[in-house]
């Protein structure tokens, strides 16, 4: 049974600046399609009055190819 969720566009000041419906089978899948809204900063997922998560911005991190990575001597 699918069930209906919203993924929140936190602004900095902590008001939400957009908002996106959607539909998905469990909590798991909706943070897996939320995900892709943290490009734009912080993500809030909610399912019906119920807060599922908070994602942080993926402008938090560092692009993969700037991390640092371990060799081996």
């Amino acid at each position: 049974m699918m069930q209906q969720y919203r993924a929140y566009l936190v602004g900095e000041n902590g008001v939400f600046r957009s908002a996106e419906a959607f539909e998905a089978p469990s909590d798991s899948s909706a943070l897996v399609f939320a995900k892709q809204f943290t490009r734009l900063g912080k993500v809030e997922v909610w399912q019906l009055g119920r807060k599922v998560a908070e994602l942080e911005s993926d402008q938090s991190r560092p692009p993969e190819s700037s991390r640092p990575t371990l060799t081996r001597q």
